[in-house]
């Protein structure tokens, strides 16, 4: 989602009353914002929530988003996470730059990201019996906690 909707999301329930924290890899983006709290990972854009299939970064993560939330000093705090992506700082350079990709790993990616997408729908839009549809976030053993287990539901029309 946009670092953008999701600050200006953040403000407007920190305005009525809810705690947030957002979680994000766009820093310039979120603090022009004002949000209240910011966890900054220095990782490639929509990888805010850890390392993809690395449910340590992840765990690592979320706690410290909810350590943040806690305990932030002031308003406007922004933490740093002191995970890294690689050591080397090159991939900035290299990630998702599609003029080092091949036209093959090109056609390759789309068609991956044609049938997750595909996946997620089928996912997000499975009926239930009380008129809604549900998006669970998936979490591994290592997550299983009831602070990290949600339900979102959103009114199905």
């Amino acid at each position: 989602m946009c670092h953008q909707t999701v600050s200006l999301a953040a403000r407007h329930l920190e305005e009525n009353g809810i705690a947030t924290v957002v979680m994000g890899c766009a820093k310039d983006i979120v603090e022009y914002c004002s949000v209240p709290r910011f966890l900054f990972s220095d990782f490639p854009l929509g990888n805010a929530a850890g390392r993809p299939k690395d449910l340590e970064s992840q765990a690592f993560t979320l706690e410290l988003a909810l350590r943040v939330l806690e305990s932030a000093p002031a308003p406007r705090t922004t933490v740093q996470s002191p995970l890294r992506w690689s050591a080397d700082p090159s991939w900035k350079l290299d990630y998702s730059n599609i003029e080092r990709l091949s036209p093959e790993e090109i056609q390759r990616r789309r068609q991956e990201f044609d049938r997750q997408k595909e996946i997620a729908k089928t996912i997000r839009d499975k009926p239930r019996n009380d008129g809604f549809t549900t998006t669970r976030i998936v979490t591994a053993p290592l997550l299983e906690r009831r602070a990290a287990r949600q339900t979102y539901r959103r009114y199905s029309v």
